[in-house]
């Protein structure tokens, strides 16, 4: 991996790159610090709501304009919206980088906000569809549960009133206070020259100006929440979770080992205890996320009615298997192999290079080495998996979150994760 180069231009945007010479492609993208944390209530959804409205054409270029200008050049454009960032990107041959960043340019900065009752129409549309998928949703209804009523714990997809009748003044109003120089990152990897990069920066990027206030903090202490949905659905969509690591604790690469561990392999205990070994659920497995200030852990599982207080029970032995011993030294060497190999093997992609260097410069995140990486894996010991263990999956720090047909099967079969009782 070579080396990346950063430079901070007066406006305050950084523009930061890393060169792969045996590539002829390049990874393009803009790195906002936005997202649904960044919403106050009556805000909700405007994030993932102007990410969409980028399409709809600038001052420059109209909607149709950037479809057909990326498609002549054979490109991928995309965008997404997260809980802290909104991200713009594109992977293009190098040839038709100066072109590329001409149009991203003109959708990050100069959106025309014109035309826009189509898109609040396809998002309303896509957030019917989040409604209708359970397995997605009750990821959600984990995220109200741990956090309670911080943006943290709201739907990065925002609600249908405020997509439906925000007006286009207070949509261009938030725009304007969260995509300002500073609060951006413009990051590309591939077969890119960085000072070219810089130079079509300049001649783009706008003055700064203000940058709205910063989210509140989130608190350690949060009460723990068991949460229901009724649906009649064909299974029970079930998460457990909590408070996790921020992005920038020097255990992240701990409990990265503890996660692959847990549930995030093949041969990880919940896969094998709950689907393997008992067949009780098709999909199961345990996720990590990390924020600036916190983050959060948890497990998924979806099964049938008839399988659900079983599948909790084990789940619940796991749990506490996984406080009283986190690894044995096979799933610890195991472990830590897989991750190294899941380092180096996403490396060998412009994408991913390019998403690690904007998320990490804008989020505050040292880029480390390759090198670096695999050292800070290799030095995760099985004291650093039990103090995480003891400390994120202890049982009066988990919240509960379910979606299904009943709530009294519900409460029944998570008695054992959360005897305090169920809030539909």
């Amino acid at each position: 991996m070579t080396d990346h180069r950063i430079t901070e231009l007066d406006s305050g945007v950084r523009i930061v790159t890393e060169a792969m010479p045996s590539v002829r492609s390049v990874s393009l993208g803009y790195w906002i610090g936005t997202g649904s944390r960044h919403e106050r209530e009556p805000e909700a959804g405007l994030s993932h709501l102007i990410e969409h409205l980028l399409f709809k054409g600038s001052d420059k270029y109209a909607s149709l304009e950037i479809d057909q200008l990326f498609d002549a050049m054979g490109a991928e454009l995309n965008a997404g919206t997260g809980k802290e960032t909104t991200s713009l990107y594109a992977r293009v041959i190098d040839a038709h980088l100066a072109d590329a960043f001409d149009v991203m340019s003109e959708m990050v900065w100069r959106p025309a906000f014109r035309d826009i009752d189509s898109e609040r129409e396809v998002i309303l549309e896509e957030i019917a569809m989040y409604e209708d998928d359970p397995q997605d949703k009750v990821f959600d209804v984990l995220g109200e549960a741990v956090f309670g009523a911080h943006p943290l714990g709201r739907a990065i997809i925002g609600t249908a009133e405020v997509v439906a009748g925000t007006p286009v003044e207070q949509i261009a109003a938030f725009h304007g206070a969260r995509y300002v120089p500073r609060n951006i990152v413009i990051a590309a990897a591939g077969s890119v020259d960085h000072d070219a990069l810089v130079e079509l920066a300049v001649a783009r990027v706008p003055s700064s100006d203000a940058l709205a206030d910063d989210p509140a903090p989130v608190g350690r202490e949060l009460a723990r929440q068991v949460r229901f949905e009724r649906k009649d659905t064909e299974q029970y969509h079930v998460c457990l979770g909590g408070l996790g690591l921020a992005r920038d604790d020097k255990r992240r690469f701990a409990l990265r080992v503890l996660d692959t561990i847990f549930g995030g392999t093949s041969s990880s205990r919940l896969f094998q205890e709950v689907r393997e070994q008992r067949g009780l659920a098709y999909a199961v497995s345990s996720f990590t996320g990390q924020y600036a200030d916190t983050g959060q852990v948890g497990l998924y599982v979806g099964t049938r009615p008839d399988n659900l207080a079983a599948a909790l029970e084990v789940i619940a032995r796991e749990l506490e298997h996984l406080r009283r011993e986190p690894a044995s030294a096979e799933e610890l060497a195991r472990a830590k192999e897989n991750l190294k190999g899941r380092v180096v093997l996403s490396l060998e992609s412009t994408g991913a290079r390019m998403n690690r260097l904007g998320s990490h410069i804008l989020g505050g995140v040292p880029l480390l080495t390759v090198d670096e990486l695999i050292a800070q894996i290799d030095a995760v010991t099985h004291d650093d998996l039990a103090e995480l263990a003891g400390e994120l999956f202890a049982p009066e720090r988990l919240a509960v979150a379910g979606i299904g047909p009943d709530d009294d099967a519900f409460a029944a079969a998570v008695a054992p994760l959360a005897p305090a009782g169920v809030a539909s």
